[in-house]
């Protein structure tokens, strides 16, 4: 067990908030089990987002038009500009006020809000693909396929769409052999002006009925992933972050955005964990999640080849912008702006709906570590 001093002095070294926040009059830090924490009130103030909101059933919407965040008392869910986000630390309340901690003040909020003040947005001109899986590992399999097939593919729809723009592009894989995850991480670093993403398909036991996209960067050092709820004080201590969190979080931010923005499948949410491909890469690096392969629907939609090119057209996209926001400080599209531009006709479903009746087929999943 840590010092409370020792908890102090790690969150303040470790979750520095930007140059400008820090240099605000109005910040008010409460401070909560060892926890800094400010008031969504006084987040809002900075960010330009509505004050004195009335809390509805545990839900604090905040919008100004540009910019909106909708927390719910003690849940680790937020939705940040129309989709939905992973906190590192749930929302508390002290004397009718909604308090979100210091840590998702910088790693989470921060960088989505004004993704143009990161400071550390390096150029790059290549693009590493990593379609997960390969050779014998053949990840999840559904009736119509494996995964690893299914992730080849969609890089090999991506690569000519990001050549097309001046990109360099670098695959881990172009055939079905199996790569070390190590290996993929240190081709990634090899690669010298790059950012990383990796495309994979989902799997579950636990629940047919799963599915829906998810996008993950790597968890900030002194949190928990977003699969762990154990919120545990270990974490103040646990291995290193990431010297470009908040890059690889815009480059989730952005790629999900347009991933969500294509389609009208169930928006998980961006995400954070320690996978490998993620914990050894030193570049902006994403983990892409496009789908369940145990969802008896979703999983015939993958097996389609021009589903799959949409999907890789939609990441593509979202490297795209994320580009336009390293090279111009162009804040990338929002699920919103692809919605206008496809006149309305795509709705996002909720995650925490209720599940759909109808079962699944036979589904093999094939034990993988990332």
């Amino acid at each position: 067990m840590f010092a409370s001093s020792r908890i102090f002095a790690s969150l303040v070294a470790l979750f520095t908030l930007s140059t400008a926040a820090l240099a605000a009059p109005s910040w008010k830090i409460l401070k909560i089990g060892g926890r800094e924490y400010l008031t969504a009130d006084n987040v809002a103030q900075f960010y330009g987002l509505p004050t004195n909101v009335t809390p509805i059933e545990k839900h604090l919407r905040l919008d100004n038009g540009t910019n909106s965040v909708e927390f719910q008392l003690d849940s680790r869910e937020v939705m940040i500009n129309g989709v939905r986000n992973w906190l590192c630390f749930p929302v508390a309340e002290k004397d009718g006020e909604f308090l979100v901690s210091r840590v998702d003040l910088a790693k989470t909020l921060e960088p989505q809000l004004r993704p143009q003040m990161i400071p550390n947005l390096g150029h790059f001109k290549t693009v590493v693909l990593d379609p997960g899986h390969g050779g014998y590992d053949k990840g999840a399999i559904s009736p119509y396929g494996c995964e690893k097939d299914f992730a080849l593919d969609v890089a090999r729809n991506i690569k000519p769409l990001l050549e097309a723009k001046g990109l360099k592009v670098i695959m881990t894989r172009d055939s079905d052999i199996f790569v070390p995850l190590e290996l993929r991480a240190r081709i990634a670093n090899a690669a010298k002006d790059s950012i990383f993403v990796s495309i994979h398909f989902n799997a579950t036991d636990s629940n047919a009925a799963a599915q829906g996209f998810e996008v993950f960067s790597l968890t900030p050092r002194g949190a928990p992933s977003t699969a762990d709820d154990a919120l545990a004080l270990r974490f103040m201590n646990m291995q290193a972050g990431s010297p470009v969190d908040a890059p690889s979080l815009a480059l989730s931010m952005s790629v999900y955005h347009s991933v969500v923005g294509h389609f009208s499948e169930v928006d998980r949410g961006i995400k954070r964990a320690r996978f490998a491909v993620l914990r050894l890469t030193q570049t902006p690096s994403i983990l892409v999640e496009g789908g369940f392969l145990t969802e008896r629907g979703e999983s015939r939609l993958i097996a389609q080849s021009t589903w799959r090119a949409k999907l890789a057209q939609s990441i593509a996209t979202g490297v795209i912008n994320y580009k336009g926001l390293v090279d111009n400080k162009t804040r990338p599209m929002m699920v919103a702006d692809y919605r206008r531009e496809f006149d309305g006709q795509l709705v996002l479903h909720d995650a925490t709906a209720p599940a759909k009746p109808e079962s699944s087929p036979s589904v093999t999943i094939i034990p993988t570590s990332n």
